[in-house]
Parts: structure tokens; sequence; C-alpha cells
């Protein structure tokens, strides 16, 4: 059986749960918190030098970190990473713009606001640029959705699992999600797609 090390309530560890618990695939959960200190272990280096979470573990012991890299893994020949070039190439455009654009904004305000070891970090200019460029990657997802269902056509993809991972929390991180009625129903469809999981679902 795979084994997937991660915090249950890390939106980048959230992703291939999600889609492990689409794929109906079973796995382990090894909880490896970094706020424990847990990934700056000598154990858990030994694992994933780079001490970060998500780690993937192949049943053959091969290891395999970053979130996004665990997805393509895990979707390949299956609905979630298209069989069309463009389309395959608009999941991996979405995928970048995530990691690149959207993550260090909206998934670093919520920790800021909502992690008490963050609060000394919480400056009102860290906390007020996050909050520029969070909106403005929630009006680039905005003008996207406003005519595509999804992001790299007309069906789910990996794109989809990993910009829901914290757009769906974003609240928490004080972005009004309101002013943003595409991005909202595409929450919705989300949640409506078969074997969904909410982030502290573990198996």
């Amino acid at each position: 059986m795979i084994r997937i090390y991660g915090m249950t309530e890390s939106g980048n560890c959230y992703k291939p749960r999600l889609l492990l618990a689409k794929l109906d695939l079973p796995f382990e959960h090894v909880e490896v918190s970094s706020r424990s200190g847990a990934t700056r272990s000598a154990n858990y280096l030994a694992r994933n030098p780079n001490g970060m979470v998500p780690l993937l573990e192949l049943e053959d012991g091969r290891m395999l970190a970053e979130s996004n890299a665990i997805l393509l893994y895990l979707a390949e020949g299956t609905r979630f990473l298209p069989a069309d070039p463009y389309r395959r190439g608009l999941a991996y455009q979405w995928l970048f713009f995530e990691q690149y654009s959207h993550e260090p904004y909206i998934a670093v305000r919520k920790a800021l606001l909502t992690f008490p070891e963050r609060a000394k970090d919480a400056t009102p200019e860290r906390l007020a640029v996050t909050l520029e460029r969070g909106n403005k990657a929630l009006g680039v997802m905005e003008k996207h959705l406003a005519g595509n269902a999804f992001f790299a056509g007309d069906a789910m993809s990996v794109a989809d699992i990993a910009l829901y991972a914290y757009t769906h929390a974003a609240g928490e991180g004080g972005f009004d999600l309101a002013a943003y009625p595409a991005v909202s129903a595409w929450l919705e469809r989300v949640r409506a797609d078969p074997g969904h999981v909410s982030i502290d679902w573990l198996p």
C-alpha cells in the first residue's frame, strides 16, 4: 500500500488525499507536522531532504515530493489528467500558477492569521501584500471561470484539485469569495464531483 506523509490541516497535503479518495485507491496516512518540528527530524529528512510535506512513498520504497508532482503521478491514466495535449498543457499551466501566484499569498495569509506561531510574521506590510496578490490570483481565476466550467476543459482535472485546496478556505485568510461569483460557483462544482472529501478526511 502506498503511504502519504503529511499534515491533515495543510492544503498542499489535502491535494493527494482528495485525489486518492476520488480514485478510490487505498493508502496509509502518516501524520508529519511542520508545526511540531517533525519535518526537520533526522528520520524524516532521510526520506525528504527538503523537509517538506506531503511526501508520497510508493510500495517499492521510492519517494516523490511536491504536492503537484504527486498529483500528476497519481492522475496518470485517469480522468484527472487530460489525454488531449493542449488540455494537458492547460492543466500544467494552472498547476504552475497555483504554486507561484496563488499558494504563496492565499495559503500564506491564512497561515499568518490562523497559526499562533506565525503571528510574529503577520506584519501589516506582509498582510497587505498577501491580500493584494491573493486577490489578484482570485481575479485571474474569476476571469477564466466566467467562461469555463473547469481549468483544463469541461471536466475536473488535477488543476482543479490543486486550486481547490486553498481556495475553498480563502475566507479564513480574509479573502471575500462573495466578490468572485464564478470562483464560488466553481467551488460548488468541485464539491459535487463524485468522491469528494473534506480537508479533515483520513482513510
